[in-house]
């Protein structure tokens, strides 16, 4: 179906990244990519690159540096590729002079910006970004109220379409863990995720009521006070090469919870479909996203308060058999509705050539 078909791809691709998985699903699906990170690497640890002081500085002013040659390195590449599609994902440092030039070296290409991240919100996006959407031809994003016309169509772009969640086939998939796994990694209770004041708040609900739960993420510091049983790791969990510490994580989890980032206006996470693509089981925040997703009780399980929570974080851990059938059916239903990153690249470059 894309056999002839170039994509020079532009995005963070260090190991740990969401953007690598893209690349990979292309790879897959035998185009052609030309592969350019525009973030610097390192951050194996932490699943992000450390930010200097100055960066911090900038950002607050709504710059972000092109710390890699990116906007040099972009068009020296389209000269050489002549790609029929440019894809950049969340390029908050490409200038909007970049897509001007790009236009001017390969007329006919699609350049198509992609972000899992909301891009109607400010702290999300650059001037530099902003400045730029009217020049990409499609604008691909997973938080759906962005397709509004009073969101990013009324910040210049000019075809906004909204995807889904997906999963890293090559990544996210049942694996066995042994009892050193368990002890390393397992929990009756977990979540991976930054900190956020809402999601402790709940977490410490559960360990107020008899609950241990271990948490993997960043930020944690902040969550000085706590109950006992709540277990904080203070690092993240993240597959980097061939260490899959996040994948185990949650196949040796009895329940993965996965909380919703009111600051981004989440109606679903990465989690929301890597939990149950790994074969994991799932008690997530309901959402219309997540009940379209996975059928509750079947498929996954939902809450909607700490009550809602506590009260099926006890029930589930007391039916072993009712989880893990449920998560089977999770993975089964990210394999069957087609959640992968495969599928997910397989549909947009398909609007992308429509």
């Amino acid at each position: 179906m894309f056999s002839g078909l170039r994509i020079l791809f532009v995005a963070d691709l260090n190991v740990y990244s969401k953007g690598l998985g893209r690349a990979r699903a292309l790879r897959d699906l035998g185009v052609r990519t030309t592969e350019l990170s525009h973030t610097a690497s390192g951050g194996a640890d932490a699943g992000f690159v450390s930010i200097s002081m100055l960066d911090r500085i900038l950002w607050k002013l709504g710059i972000q540096q092109d710390a890699t040659g990116i906007n040099r390195r972009l068009t020296e590449a389209a000269n050489d590729v002549v790609p029929h599609i440019i894809w950049i994902e969340k390029g908050n440092m490409i200038r909007a002079s970049t897509l001007s030039a790009l236009r001017g070296i390969v007329a006919d290409a699609a350049i198509v910006s992609y972000s899992e991240d909301d891009m109607f919100l400010a702290h999300n996006r650059t001037r530099t970004y902003r400045k730029s959407l009217p020049y990409y031809d499609c604008v691909f994003t997973t938080k759906a109220p962005n397709v509004d016309p009073a969101e990013l169509p009324a910040l210049g772009a000019r075809r906004v379409i909204a995807v889904d969640k997906a999963f890293d086939p090559h990544l996210h998939y049942p694996v066995a863990v042994s009892d050193s796994d368990v002890a390393r990694y397992g929990a009756d209770v977990g979540f991976v995720g930054s900190y956020e004041e809402a999601r402790a708040r709940s977490l410490a609900h559960l360990a107020a009521n008899g609950i241990t739960v271990r948490v993997w993420g960043n930020g944690w510091e902040a969550l000085r006070d706590r109950p006992p049983g709540l277990n904080i790791e203070g690092r993240a969990v993240v597959n980097a090469g061939d260490d899959l510490a996040y994948t185990k994580t949650l196949c040796a989890t009895r329940i993965n919870l996965g909380f919703l980032r009111k600051l981004n206006r989440d109606t679903q996470t990465d989690r929301s479909v890597e939990i149950p693509a790994c074969g994991a089981f799932m008690l997530a925040e309901r959402s219309d996203d997540h009940l379209r997703l996975f059928a509750d009780g079947k498929e996954a399980a939902f809450f909607g308060s700490d009550g809602e929570l506590l009260e099926k974080t006890r029930y589930y851990l007391a039916h072993e058999q009712e989880r893990a059938a449920i998560a089977r059916a999770g993975r089964q239903r990210c394999l069957d509705a087609g959640y992968s990153e495969t599928e997910r690249m397989r549909l947009m470059i398909g609007h992308c050539r429509a």
